[in-house]
């Protein structure tokens, strides 16, 4: 019978023997898991500023590219076309896009110079009839009415010296509007006619487009109307390019049908090689005012089933994670309310993996 007890007695010291030292091993381990946590190297994060400013919503609405001069050329006189610029050459201004058969027009404006020879070859006849009988009629050897008659003929003289002056400035006119200048620097979109076809002064020849100058328009609804104001900035966006542009024309004057009114934008030049005249672009709007809020980078926020945090990098490198909730939005901004200020830095990659009170190193 005491053996019997010493055996149990030897089992139970055994057993506890066997916990306690289990218990060791448990403890060491939470112990050289949380020195682990407590001394884990910085991790490198990127941060951004929280700044206080105004996200006012907007609607995305589609706008067009249009050249602010983009104009059709016509012929300058009635004649035929001696040449033309092709499509799609770049013309700088003042130099030829059209020229006209000189030759009609040159052989009138010699015609009008002979004419202006023999005018002033009758003027002087006259001038020096009249002077004689002007000498004659003092003695009277002259008629009052020959001397009346005379002088009469010697001012239709001058009066026919000056007519034709007039029809050789106006002939001259027209061999200046025979070769056809351009306005502007551009680009010849279109060629209606082809060089040898006798023409009209009012024909279209060319469609002639500014490429330099260029501006969005979009219709607005009316509802918007007092969001937009002249001077505003207005974002962009078309093919991968984004631009703030500045409204440069509002024009009040609804259409009746789609209620809609005109907004014009000027386009930065450094997007002319990248937008081009008839392209659609995105324009945003703003559709309500709204007042300065905190913002953060879209990339802060960090979604749980318990709400959205953000991680704040302390002065010391240290991050604290904190709840917050969150508000409008546009583009890559967002309004949050929680315990931020302005100026706070707060992650924005790298987040995620940080845990409360780890150091960080700012990339």
């Amino acid at each position: 019978m005491s053996k019997l007890r010493q055996y149990f007695y030897q089992s139970k010291n055994k057993s506890k023997s066997r916990l306690l030292a289990a218990g060791i091993l448990f403890s060491l381990s939470a112990l050289s898991s949380w020195t682990w946590a407590q001394e884990a190297p910085a991790s490198p994060v990127k941060v951004d500023t929280v700044t206080r400013e105004v996200l006012a919503a907007t609607a995305d609405l589609m706008g067009t590219v249009y050249s602010r001069a983009d104009v059709q050329i016509t012929a300058g006189v009635n004649g035929r076309l001696a040449w033309l610029a092709e499509p799609g050459s770049y013309v700088e201004q003042g130099e030829v896009l059209v020229k006209m058969d000189l030759l009609p027009l040159q052989l009138q404006q010699a015609e009008q110079r002979a004419e202006i020879k023999r005018a002033e070859i009758n003027m002087r006849y006259q001038q020096h009839e009249l002077s004689r009988l002007t000498t004659l009629a003092k003695t009277k050897a002259a008629s009052q009415f020959q001397l009346d008659q005379t002088q009469s003929q010697y001012d239709l003289a001058v009066m026919d010296i000056e007519i034709a002056r007039l029809k050789l400035r106006q002939i001259e006119d027209q061999l200046s509007r025979a070769t056809v200048l351009a306005p502007y620097s551009g680009v010849v979109t279109e060629r209606l006619v082809r060089a040898g076809t006798d023409v009209n002064r009012s024909d279209v020849l060319l469609k002639f487009l500014d490429t330099e100058q260029l501006e969005v328009r979009v219709y607005v609804p009316v509802k918007y109307l007092s969001y937009v104001r002249k001077g505003k900035s207005l974002h962009l966006s078309a093919t991968g390019q984004q631009v703030n542009a500045a409204v440069t024309a509002v024009i009040p004057s609804a259409d009746h049908r789609s209620q809609t009114f005109e907004v014009r934008l000027a386009l930065p030049q450094h997007l002319n090689e990248a937008w081009t005249a008839g392209q659609l672009i995105k324009v945003g709007v703003p559709v309500q005012n709204t007042e300065a809020a905190l913002t953060v980078h879209r990339d802060a926020l960090i979604l749980r089933k318990d709400g959205t945090y953000v991680v704040k990098v302390d002065s010391d490198n240290k991050v604290r994670r904190l709840q917050v909730l969150v508000g409008e939005g546009v583009r890559d901004r967002v309004s949050i309310t929680g315990e931020l200020a302005d100026g706070d830095k707060v992650a924005i990659r790298g987040a995620e993996r940080l845990n409360e009170g780890q150091s960080v190193v700012i990339q």
